[in-house]
C-alpha cells in the first residue's frame, strides 16, 4: 500500500525547491530542487518557463527519493511574491515576468504615490507600495511596453502561474494579492480603479484571478502535467502563497512571535488578528495564509551582503563568520547595505556605504560590519512594526540561508539581548506549502489549518543566546539610523 502524502513547492528567486511529506505525520518522505535563472536588480526577469522546468526537475527528483512511490493527495505552490505575469487569451505568457527585486518601476511607482496619495493608499490596502509591488511594474509596462497591454488577458503573480499551468484555474490567494498595490484585503476585494491610474483604462477586473481562502482547493492537476510530475490524475492543487507567509505557516508560528527570514530579501516579521495601517511606509501590512495579516517588513540586502565580504576579504562565508565572531568589544566600522538599492526604506538609488573607518580598523571588524548592516536594517523595520502598536514578545526566531552563519545568529541575539532559535527545517516555505496542501485534502477549515501547522511544527536545531560583549549597541544602532537616512547614499555609481 501506498503512503498517502502532499507535495509543497517553494519557488523562489534563485531555485525551485519541493518537499512530499505523509499526509497523516507531516514526516519528510523526500526532497528535490532546481535552479532558476540568476536575475539581479535594477531589471530583473525571469520567464515562467524556466519556473515550469525547475518544478517538474525538482518534483521529479522528490519523487525518486522516496523509499516508495508515494501517493500525492494534495499539492500547493508557494513563491516569490510581487511578480508580474501576464498572458494572453490562449493562457500564453507575453514576456518575460519582473520580479520582485526589479527596480525599474521606482519613477512610476513615485508617480503613482502622487496621484493616489501616500495615505490613501496605505489606509485602503494596508501597505503604501514600492518599485517591489506589482503595480509598479505593471505601470513600467505600459510606459514602455504599451502594446503589449492590447495583448492582455490575465494577470498574475510567480505562484498563480504554477498554479495555472497545473490546473488551468487562473486564482490567487489573500497573503499574494495583497501585495499587488491593488487588493483590499480587509474587504476581500480587487481596486481595478488603482490599475486604470497606473495603466490606463481597461476591464481590469476581468483580467484579476479569482482570490481563494486558505483552505480552499484551485482545481485538480490536470493529466498532462500530472504525468510530466510523476503523479496520480487525481491530485487536488491548494490556493497557495506568498513565500514569506508560507514560510510563518511551516514553522508553527503565532500571534507576537518575532520571525526573521535572512535569505536574499531580509523579513522581520509577526501575525496578527487584525489589520496594520503604517502610514509611513515601513510596514507591508499584508495579509497571511490563515485569515489573518502578517505585517512584516521587507529588504532587498541581506545574505548577498556577506556574499560580497567575502569576495571584498579574500575569504568564503565560513570565514567571514569567523573573523566577525572575532572582533573585540568594540563599536569598529558601521555598514549600511543598500548596495543594490533598497526596498524599505523605498530608495532604488541607494548605494552601500561604510563609516567610521581608521588606521585601527581590522579585517574582524570589517567582516563583522558586513554580517551586522543587514541585520541593522531588520532591527529599524522590527522598530517599526512594535511603532505600529503590532505585539511581538514571542520568540526570535531566524530561517533563511544567512541563518546558517554562526556570526549572524550570535550579533542577532546580541542586538535583541534575547535567544534566537533556529529550528529544525530545511525548507520553510515548502513546509507551509506542504501544510496547506494537507488542510486542503482533509478538507480541514481555517482552524484546522492552524491546528495542523502546530501539530507539525518542528524543533529547534539551534538555540544562540546573547554575549556579554561589552559594546553600547543602542549607540550603535542610532549610528547606523543617522547614516542610513543620509541622502548622500543615493545616486551614487558602481
Amino acid at each position: 500500500m501506498t503512503t498517502p502524502a502532499v507535495m509543497g513547492v517553494d519557488s523562489s528567486t534563485q531555485s525551485c525547491k519541493v518537499e512530499i511529506r505523509d499526509l497523516a505525520s507531516g514526516n519528510i518522505l523526500g526532497s528535490g530542487a532546481a535552479p532558476h535563472p540568476p536575475a539581479f536588480p535594477p531589471c530583473s526577469e525571469q520567464h515562467p518557463r524556466d519556473w515550469v522546468a525547475a518544478l517538474v526537475a525538482a518534483a521529479g527528483q522528490a519523487m525518486a527519493a522516496c523509499a516508495e512511490r508515494p501517493d500525492i493527495r494534495a499539492i500547493s505552490v508557494a513563491a516569490q511574491c510581487h511578480g508580474l505575469v501576464l498572458l494572453d487569451a490562449q493562457g500564453e505568457v507575453l514576456r518575460a515576468a519582473k520580479l520582485w527585486n526589479d527596480t525599474t518601476g521606482a519613477p512610476n511607482l513615485a508617480r503613482l504615490v502622487e496621484r493616489i496619495g501616500a495615505r490613501r493608499w496605505v489606509m485602503r490596502i494596508g501597505t503604501l507600495p514600492t518599485a517591489a509591488f506589482t503595480i509598479a511594474k505593471l505601470a513600467w509596462v505600459a510606459e514602455h511596453e504599451p502594446g503589449l497591454l492590447d495583448r492582455v488577458d490575465t494577470m498574475l503573480l510567480p505562484h498563480d502561474y504554477l498554479t495555472f499551468w497545473l490546473t488551468g484555474e487562473k486564482v490567487t490567494d489573500r497573503s499574494e494579492a495583497s501585495g499587488t498595490g491593488y487588493f483590499d484585503a480587509v474587504e476581500g476585494q480587487w481596486i481595478p480603479s488603482y490599475l486604470e491610474v497606473a495603466a490606463g483604462s481597461r476591464d481590469w477586473a476581468a483580467k484579476l484571478p479569482t482570490v481563494l481562502g486558505p483552505t480552499d482547493a484551485a482545481g485538480r492537476v490536470l493529466p498532462a502535467r500530472a504525468a510530466l510530475l510523476g503523479i496520480g490524475d487525481d491530485v487536488v492543487v491548494g490556493a497557495g502563497g506568498g513565500d514569506q507567509h508560507a514560510a510563518y505557516l511551516g514553522l508553527g508560528l503565532t500571534d507576537g512571535d518575532q520571525y526573521f527570514s535572512i535569505g536574499t530579501s531580509g523579513v522581520v516579521a509577526t501575525s496578527s488578528r487584525g489589520p496594520v495601517f503604517d502610514t509611513t511606509g515601513a510596514v507591508d501590512g499584508v495579509a497571511d495564509m490563515t485569515g489573518g495579516y502578517l505585517p512584516l517588513m521587507s529588504t532587498l540586502n541581506a545574505a548577498r551582503v556577506v556574499d560580497r565580504a567575502a569576495v571584498l576579504l579574500g575569504t568564503d562565508l565560513a570565514g567571514i563568520s569567523e573573523l566577525a565572531l572575532a572582533a573585540g568589544p568594540t563599536q569598529g566600522p558601521v555598514l549600511v547595505p543598500f548596495l543594490d538599492g533598497e526596498r524599505t526604506p523605498d530608495r532604488p538609488d541607494a548605494r552601500g556605504a561604510v563609516a567610521d573607518l581608521t588606521s585601527g580598523s581590522t579585517r574582524e571588524e570589517l567582516a563583522r560590519a558586513f554580517v551586522e548592516g543587514p541585520l541593522l536594517s531588520l532591527m529599524s523595520g522590527r522598530d517599526s512594526l512594535l511603532a505600529c502598536g503590532v505585539e511581538m514578545t514571542g520568540a526570535a526566531t531566524a530561517v533563511g540561508g544567512g541563518a546558517r552563519s554562526p556570526a549572524t545568529l550570535q550579533l542577532l541575539a546580541d542586538l535583541l539581548d534575547d535567544e534566537v532559535t533556529v529550528p529544525d527545517v530545511d525548507e520553510a516555505t515548502a513546509r507551509g506549502a506542504c501544510i496547506q496542501a494537507a488542510a486542503v485534502a482533509s478538507h480541514a477549515d481555517r482552524a484546522g489549518l492552524v491546528d495542523l501547522a502546530k501539530r507539525w511544527q518542528p524543533d529547534a536545531r539551534t538555540r544562540v543566546e546573547p554575549r556579554s560583549h561589552g559594546r553600547d549597541l543602542p549607540a550603535l544602532r542610532a549610528r547606523w539610523a543617522s547614516l542610513a537616512a543620509s541622502p548622500l547614499l543615493d545616486g551614487g555609481g558602481r
